[in-house]
């Protein structure tokens, strides 16, 4: 059972400038964690680049409140909760930089936010020390600034975990069951099916254990599942069926979910690729993926530092909920992508720092500088190692999105301009780059049937890219074409009477 972390220390108030003293150090943690979610904030906007195009999933999430382009077509798997957090600049802006410096903004902020959560919880230090190792993952720099859910379910995780632990300590503390109820409700907004993942050992901790139990922290916890799920839900019935049809289908796009050992693919993926899909690729070099391996057994040194301080319960609640995130992403799905651990490395970060922090510290006066010295050159090194596989996957970013405007350019010059239609080989970026809808007659975004694309094209200006190995579809293949770096464009009828111009 987690010990009351607020309790009065008798005596200590009639000692005239104690609490002067407790206020002066509140505000020197509170400093560092402020530092660290500003060095965070500025690395992303030094490193990965304001002007870095929006990608694939970017695209789609950005195309449900801008006006620049049509919505794209929501697949069962996605939510709209970062679509809704970006709307307050995509709804009106198309500025992809504005766009960049406000969520590096809001990135900071939330770090902050969920590390001070854990203040009393953990030593000052350790908790410092967590938020450098989560905010220094190429991972965490590369999606802090993007349109992705990934990196909020990750922050709503560490926050909701705290103040879970903070709730259970003190039955007093209402911030922390709000705290609780509204991260859980961040988790759901972001990613229903995540949230359930990350927050159930929570639940069997509230249910199953009568000394865990708090009716009023179980019923923030369902409060805020719910309600950050509800719009999810809603729209399960509305557009795809019903919640089991809408699982159904997104468990079919992601591959069919069932037993699927992908802790291979994930190694892949850390080696800068942000979506490894067929995972074929050989493994990164060792140097690269050492920090991932020393991490397991990190949080097991944290967990003997927990029992021997008898603080067992801080450390086992995160490192539960973080086995609990991992699951789904580790052996449950036949492909990976590196931002999908996010949780499952910001609750690691706390137990891991815990450990590093005692491996440090309890060494024999005589040795700590070494110890430390060492330290410091390992973290050094990881350091570099992270940053050399940051810059590498920004370039790729870059260059692939660059060459989806380049095409965008190419069709407003061939006539295809809004209102427009796009299909075929990555159409969907190319259309939100080109301001057109994007219309896929199968696959996981199919949204039209190849009869209702060809009345559509008999009035609108319609497009169809096809890679110069592949074929054009058999409907397209009487349409004139024009060649585009390794693209084929084949125009629909609507075009005709329209030249380059």
């Amino acid at each position: 059972m987690v010990k009351t972390l607020n309790a009065p220390r008798v005596g200590l108030e009639s000692r005239g400038p104690a609490p002067v003293v407790r206020r002066s150090r509140r505000a020197a943690g509170q400093g560092w964690l402020a530092a660290v979610a500003v060095a965070f904030t500025l690395v992303q906007l030094a490193l990965v680049r304001p002007g870095m195009g929006l990608g694939w999933d970017e695209a789609v999430y950005v195309s449900q409140v801008s006006g620049h382009a049509p919505a794209a077509f929501f697949s069962a798997p996605r939510s709209r909760g970062i679509s809704l957090l970006v709307a307050p600049i995509a709804s009106w802006s198309s500025s992809t930089e504005l766009l960049r410096v406000y969520l590096a903004l809001l990135s900071g902020l939330g770090l902050f936010l969920a590390l001070r959560v854990w203040r009393g919880l953990f030593p000052q230090r350790v908790v410092t020390l967590a938020g450098v190792l989560f905010a220094t993952l190429w991972v965490t720099v590369f999606y802090g600034p993007e349109v992705m859910p990934n990196y909020w379910v990750a922050i709503g995780a560490l926050a909701g975990v705290g103040c879970f632990l903070r709730a259970q300590a003190d039955r007093r503390d209402r911030a922390a069951l709000w705290g609780a109820g509204a991260s859980t409700a961040l988790l759901a907004w972001m990613r229903p099916t995540d949230a359930v993942w990350g927050v159930l050992p929570l639940f069997v901790l509230l249910v199953c254990v009568r000394r865990w139990r708090r009716p009023r922290l179980l019923a923030a916890l369902v409060v805020g599942l719910g309600s950050g799920a509800v719009g999810w839900v809603a729209e399960a019935y509305a557009n795809f069926g019903g919640l089991g049809a809408r699982l159904a289908d997104a468990s079919q796009i992601q591959g069919g979910l069932g037993w699927n050992i992908a802790v291979l693919d994930q190694l892949r993926g850390l080696g800068g690729q942000t979506l490894c899909r067929p995972c074929d690729s050989p493994l990164p070099a060792p140097e690269l993926i050492a920090w991932w391996f020393a991490l397991p057994l990190l949080a097991v040194v944290g967990l003997a530092v927990a029992v021997k301080g008898r603080r067992t319960a801080r450390t086992l609640v995160p490192l539960a909920c973080a086995t609990t995130a991992g699951i789904p992403y580790l052996f449950m799905i036949g492909y990976a992508a590196p931002r999908f651990l996010l949780p499952f490395y910001a609750l690691l970060a706390i137990p891991v720092a815990d450990a590093l922090v005692h491996l440090v510290t309890t060494v024999r006066r005589p040795w700590r500088p070494v110890a430390v010295t060492l330290a410091a050159l390992a973290f050094a090194g990881h350091l570099a190692m992270q940053y050399v596989v940051l810059e590498d996957t920004v370039a790729r970013s870059t260059a692939g999105r660059q060459e989806w405007a380049r095409t965008a350019a190419e069709l407003h010059r061939l006539g295809v301009r809004p209102p427009c239609v796009l299909n075929g080989h990555e159409a969907l970026p190319v259309a939100f780059y080109a301001g057109c809808s994007s219309a896929q007659t199968q696959g996981h975004n199919a949204s039209v049937t190849q009869a209702e694309l060809l009345r559509t094209a008999q009035r609108t200006p319609t497009a169809t890219l096809v890679r110069e190995q592949d074929g054009p579809p058999g409907f397209a293949r009487d349409w004139p074409s024009h060649d585009f770096g390794d693209l084929r464009i084949h125009m629909g009828p609507a075009d005709r009477t329209d030249g380059p111009g």
